[in-house]
């Protein structure tokens, strides 16, 4: 596996904890950036790490391959992504100015080409 993939995958597993840590009334939904390097493992046999079992609660020996489904697991009956500042969980700007900058569609509007 590429060295690149595994320091990405690596850094997944941070965000992950951190995510899971916040209560899920409060949690974000889980962020957009997950999708491709899940996807890209999905269906490596590789095993992973110990410790990145432990942290995902996976028995030892586990695949990149399970880990990829526990990530990928977290977009089911998602509708929604978050914005870069509402992850790890919901948050209020103090300044209303930043939201501004990146408004999100309303949802009645539809896409005009």
């Amino acid at each position: 596996m590429h060295p690149a993939a595994v320091l990405q995958f690596e850094r997944m597993i941070g965000e992950y904890n951190t995510w899971r840590a916040v209560p899920e009334t409060e949690r974000s939904p889980a962020p957009a950036w997950w999708w491709g390097p899940a996807m890209e493992l999905r269906a490596s046999s590789q095993p992973l790490p110990a410790e990145w079992c432990a942290e995902l609660g996976l028995p030892d020996r586990a695949t990149y391959a399970s880990a990829a489904d526990i990530f990928l697991g977290t977009f089911a009956g998602q509708t929604s992504l978050p914005w870069p500042y509402d992850f790890p969980c919901k948050t209020e700007i103090p300044d209303p100015a930043v939201r501004e900058l990146h408004p999100q569609p309303s949802d009645d509007s539809a896409f005009q080409p």
